[in-house]
């Protein structure tokens, strides 16, 4: 099931993907401060959760405010990507605008997180119609060198800690080959690298996009 849909590719369209602490976050930022000075293509930076009252429920949940089943929390990520990319102001809408768009998360997360959190079958269906990104780039990182780097934050989420992120990173490359197997393009990059050295590379991927050649 998961192959077939993933035959429809969305055309300049990017995401981010990683464990929490693997920096999609910061590399969205500088990559949105790149492509801001050239102002070429247009550029919309964007990320999941999103920050629709959908979005803002999910992250409720994340931030232990809110307890809900796993299996609520994967609808509650489907229909906000399904806001996320088909709403007023969404993804799609950028595209149809010629846009380049680029993601931190999408179908990834959901197949990985809440397929840990509560089997693949629910997430997969969950998000059979949702098309794939043109580029996907994985953030890959130690799990221990990921949450080292979260030591400074005031809390952690749901899902930041060790036993669980390791289950994150070995879900991940096992959803990234079924991902290439039904034709998508997903590039690897080392996230234990410095953070220019990260940009740098996810830079030499985004700028080899067909919308930077028009």
């Amino acid at each position: 099931m998961l192959s077939l849909y993933l035959m429809e590719i969305i055309s300049n369209f990017a995401v981010l993907e990683g464990s929490d602490g693997s920096g999609t976050t910061t590399q969205l930022s500088m990559l949105s401060e790149k492509l801001e000075k050239t102002g070429n293509p247009a550029f919309f930076p964007t990320f999941e959760p999103s920050e629709g009252q959908i979005g803002k429920l999910i992250r409720s949940v994340l931030k232990k405010e809110l307890t809900v089943k796993a299996q609520t929390l994967a609808y509650l990520f489907s229909a906000d990507r399904n806001e996320h990319l088909n709403g007023m102001g969404g993804i799609m809408e950028h595209i149809n605008r010629g846009e380049l768009v680029v993601s931190d998360r999408y179908v990834l997360s959901s197949l990985v997180y809440q397929g840990i959190e509560c089997g693949d079958e629910l997430p997969v269906l969950l998000n059979a119609s949702f098309a794939a990104p043109e580029i996907t780039i994985f953030l890959d990182i130690d799990p221990q060198i990921a949450l080292s780097r979260m030591k400074s934050r005031s809390s952690l989420e749901i899902y930041e800690y060790r036993e669980f992120q390791e289950k994150v990173r070995g879900k991940y490359k096992s959803m990234i080959e079924i991902y290439r197997s039904g034709g998508a393009r997903v590039e690897v990059i080392d996230a234990s690298k410095s953070a220019q050295e990260v940009s740098d590379q996810v830079w030499s991927i985004i700028s080899s996009m067909p919308i930077f050649k028009k």
